[in-house]
């Protein structure tokens, strides 16, 4: 393997740190904790273990965690009754509706619903457009994690070229948004591109989130290139099991590009410490205290 191993295990510990200890001082100023409110409708065992995980590592970080589980058949009625008291709540900073939904509830009715300044999951359409013209509001955390770790390892992003594989409303449109804010030159491929391996191979930064396993290779790939691999996949593996791989080869493509995420260890971990960071932006803008610029 030549290409360098971009640790995003270990960078989301460091951002935890950093929130827990930005956390600790919010609570002595604002005489509370910052808290994050999360909904979880029916009993998806992914789900389930997600927000176990976000609840364990919110109050990790100092902050209050409210979760709220509620069955699978639960109105729809119900589920937005619910987002608009926690709107109202003065001790909840940040609300996360975990997705998807059963599918008699609208989820985008649900997000819609979610006060601009707590949708700390970034996908309201305000703070969609917010980003697309470039104003302060709340980031999808799985696209911002990308850019710290982007950043953390190439510094000024300015006039390099890259391709985000994927078009989603949740990682692929935001990361584009974000990486041209950086001033990068910035092409979106998906899965109507014509040509996708020519496309990839001129970029200097490769966004993979589309989804399908190991299906980026190393002939598609610039020699030094920045990988970072979004997916999470389940394969089958050895003795009936499964295994988690990424959009991306990790083994071919680590010979050619200049770093990598690896799947697991990668993009993965930064998603919730991103999470958590959203919460306390929204807990000191909540609050009318002052966060220094680049604290977090």
């Amino acid at each position: 393997m030549s290409a360098a191993l971009i640790d995003g295990k270990a960078f989301a510990e460091g951002l935890r740190g950093r929130v827990g200890d930005l956390a600790a001082a919010f609570e002595s100023a604002a005489g509370r904790k910052a808290g994050l409110a999360v909904v979880l409708v029916g009993a998806d065992p992914a789900s389930e273990v997600y927000v176990r995980s976000k609840g364990k590592q919110t109050v990790a970080a100092g902050m209050a965690s409210f979760e709220h589980k509620l069955a699978a058949d639960t109105p729809e009625a119900e589920v937005l009754a619910l987002v608009e008291t926690l709107n109202a709540d003065p001790a909840v900073d940040g609300i996360l509706v975990q997705l998807p939904l059963p599918a008699h509830i609208d989820e985008r009715k649900v997000i819609a619903a979610i006060n601009p300044d707590k949708d700390v999951d970034g996908f309201h359409v305000v703070n969609a457009g917010r980003l697309a013209v470039g104003l302060p509001g709340f980031v999808p955390c799985t696209p911002l994690g990308c850019l710290m770790l982007l950043k953390d390892r190439l510094g000024d992003l300015s006039g390099l070229d890259a391709v985000v594989i994927g078009r989603s409303n949740i990682v692929g449109k935001p990361m584009a948004q974000l990486l041209l804010a950086e001033s990068c030159t910035v092409t979106v491929a998906h899965s109507r591109t014509r040509d996708l391996a020519e496309a990839v191979r001129r970029a200097d930064i490769v966004v993979a989130a589309v989804g399908r396993p190991e299906m980026i290779t190393a002939d598609m790939i610039k020699p030094g290139a920045t990988v970072i691999d979004v997916g999470i996949n389940r394969v089958p593996g050895a003795e009936g099991k499964t295994r988690l791989v990424g959009d991306v080869a990790f083994a071919e493509v680590a010979q050619v590009a200049g770093a990598i995420t690896p799947v697991p260890g990668g993009v993965g971990p930064m998603t919730i410490a991103v999470l958590l960071r959203n919460t306390l932006v929204a807990a000191h803008r909540n609050a009318g205290l002052a966060l220094a610029p680049g604290a977090i």
